[in-house]
């Protein structure tokens, strides 16, 4: 099972190999196109594959006599963090889909939203965490929560709605606390989703419109390609009417 998956991922890496060549060769700016997102996407995406296969090579039968086991576990370890990154490869459908195009570019054009999120997030994370923890070491009878980094901890789940609780305040001010900081993490969530959504939705019609526009163009090369052969065999009949009569009287 495993060497089949092993052929299987060769013959894909081989294509995407051989298709990423092509396109850097056919690249006018080769700096350009190293530096685009996708190429890079490609790049993390196909080298884990060859590393690994240089790894085994090297690895098989190599073994220090002084510190052998940890230099196995070592290679181990990258071995399994490159094979974890060949999960890169489903971000090469983001070249052939269009959801996944207008999510990257919505990400690109909302990062000042995202960092605002960030910081307001970060703000009231700061004050709640510790006016929770001084709380509940003061008035609940039960002391879950040991420190202020672990009510860091529970004002995240907690601000973004997740809530695992694994961490709950036992006292009554330390339960009004708890829902002021899901109330405030509601709101300050809310505030950027709507320049987001508006951006995504924009982005949207943006790559459509493009991709639209691309398609016709390549019609419009299709039908002109078509004129031009069409006009051709036209002018050949013109310039060779003897050629041409022969040919449909032997047929």
């Amino acid at each position: 099972m495993c060497y089949n998956i092993f052929i299987v991922e060769s013959v894909c890496v081989a294509w995407f190999s051989l298709e990423f060549l092509l396109r850097f060769i056919q690249a006018k700016s080769k700096f350009a196109f190293l530096r685009r997102p996708l190429t890079l996407i490609d790049i993390i995406a196909i080298l884990p594959y060859y590393i690994t296969l240089l790894v085994d090579t090297t690895s098989v039968g190599y073994k220090k006599p002084s510190s052998g086991s940890i230099y196995l576990d070592k290679v181990g370890l990258v071995l399994r963090i490159l094979r974890a990154l060949r999960i890169l490869y489903v971000m090469r459908l983001a070249r052939h889909s269009l959801g996944l195009q207008t999510l990257g570019l919505t990400a690109r054009r909302c990062t000042r939203e995202f960092g605002l999120l960030l910081l307001f997030l970060c703000v009231a994370i700061a004050l709640f965490a510790p006016l929770l923890y001084v709380i509940e070491n003061e008035m609940a009878d039960s002391q879950e929560f040991t420190s202020i980094p672990a009510c860091y901890w529970w004002a995240v789940i907690t601000m973004t709605t997740v809530g695992y609780g694994d961490m709950v305040p036992r006292s009554i001010p330390g339960q009004v606390v708890a829902l002021s900081s899901i109330l405030s993490g509601i709101l300050l969530m809310a505030f950027p989703v709507t320049s987001i959504f508006h951006t995504f939705s924009r982005s949207y019609i943006e790559l459509k419109q493009e991709q639209e526009r691309i398609m016709y163009r390549r019609a419009q090369f299709l039908l002109k390609t078509k004129s031009q052969i069409s006009n051709v065999s036209q002018g050949s009949d013109i310039l060779f009417p003897s050629i041409s009569s022969e040919t449909r009287d032997n047929e």
